[in-house]
């Protein structure tokens, strides 16, 4: 991508107008595959509630090995119809990561519910199941494990708490399409679990999720409380629930459908920009390459993650951010920690309550990760973040 800057005024007046090269967080990898299926689809008289997104559905459940798939249009939609599925709701406690994106969260705040946080792991920011287990209550309805940037969580410790405790385990996989714990897809994991395509995820769709289950109960749940069918207008099925008309567009799903099939292909890709980074961050004195746990047969990463050393601050990670942008390179703070946001704040959570999510939250820097960049661009971007972090007087980045 390109942005427009002005550059110095010519001797007549005039203003010289050149391209300033701009490096985004996120870029789209669509073809003409999806160009073409959205084509057809805005070509046919039904561009919702029609059966490209039942065609998503089958597709999505095949590719995870689940038996019901439930398109919706946001994993946060997802996991509150989730929710709403298994009876959760106020006055009741769901055990969930802080180290997160609000997004997803949010659902058990939106069903009545508290999010009962726990601590993660300091190496891989998933969940750690000692945590987990501590936090359980007589008032705990179920627990979400969160797959963070795409590295899988130990599920099968957090399946053993689950099954303990007869708690349901719900799977939030909105940032780990591809990924592979103990050699099985994640989505595999969770009595349900959610995924996102927002941008900017490996499929996106610009918006919408998938909520997948092997309980034909729960599928029915979901159904039910997402919206009714075209089908259901003349049925006594309308007045049993009252649906938060919460499905995904034809539109939508066309393009998801389309990028489903070449998932393989854009994560490869995805794939090769990893190896680029690695490849020049080992000439940064100290750094290592994110961090991959032994049951992690295969991670597929949301962003390109880099932990900085205990020397750095939160404002100074800021400010290489800044940096950043000045040179017209988009990053990110991976995470705000959750139980310090307002929303969590007013809960009772203060500072201190989580010391290892708010440890590596402080010091989480996403840099731009998607097909297209170069290598040129990658070089471009580390030692630009290696002169940020010298300016700023901390040296290295470690973990």
């Amino acid at each position: 991508m390109t942005g427009i800057a002005l550059a110095e005024d010519h001797d007549d007046g005039t203003e010289a107008i050149e391209a300033v090269s701009f490096i985004p967080l996120s870029d789209p990898d669509i073809t003409s595959a999806e160009l073409s299926a959205v084509e057809a689809l805005l070509c046919s008289p039904r561009i919702s509630n029609g059966p490209i997104t039942d065609a998503f559905e089958k597709a999505f459940a095949a590719y995870l090995g689940r038996k019901y798939a439930v398109a919706v249009p946001s994993g946060t939609i997802g996991l509150l119809l989730a929710l709403k599925a298994l009876g959760i709701g106020p006055g009741q406690e769901v055990i969930a990561s802080p180290y997160s994106f609000r997004e997803t969260v949010h659902a058990i705040s939106l069903v009545g519910a508290r999010a009962e946080f726990a601590d993660v792991d300091y190496w891989s920011g998933a969940l750690a199941p000692a945590k987990v287990e501590e936090r359980v209550t007589a008032n705990t309805r179920a627990i979400i494990g969160a797959n963070p940037n795409g590295h899988p969580a130990p599920w099968s410790e957090l399946r053993a708490i689950a099954q303990r405790h007869q708690l349901p385990l719900l799977e939030d996989s909105t940032e780990a399409i591809g990924s592979r714990y103990k050699g099985e897809l994640v989505g595999r994991f969770g009595d349900i679990a959610v995924f996102d395509f927002a941008q900017p995820l490996a499929l996106t769709c610009g918006e919408g999720g998938m909520v997948v289950t092997d309980d034909i109960d729960l599928a029915v749940g979901l159904r039910r409380h997402r919206a009714h069918r075209l089908d259901e207008r003349s049925s006594v099925v309308v007045s049993s629930a009252a649906p938060h008309q919460a499905g995904m567009s034809d539109l939508t799903a066309a393009l998801g459908l389309a990028q489903l099939r070449r998932l393989d292909e854009i994560l490869e890709r995805r794939r090769l920009a990893e190896q680029l980074y690695n490849a020049h961050m080992q000439s940064f004195e100290g750094i290592k390459p994110p961090y991959v746990a032994p049951d992690a047969t295969e991670v597929n990463w949301f962003l390109y993650l880099v932990h900085l050393g205990t020397r750095f601050t939160r404002s100074s990670r800021d400010a290489i951010v800044d940096d950043l942008r000045i040179e017209q390179v988009e990053a990110a703070a991976y995470c705000q920690p959750l139980h310090l946001q307002r929303h969590y704040f007013d809960l009772g959570y203060r500072h201190g309550d989580f010391l290892v999510t708010e440890k590596i939250a402080e010091r989480a820097l996403a840099l731009p990760f998607h097909t297209h960049l170069t290598d040129d661009q990658i070089d471009f971007i580390v030692e630009t973040m290696k002169d940020a972090s010298i300016n700023i007087g901390a040296g290295a980045a470690i973990y």
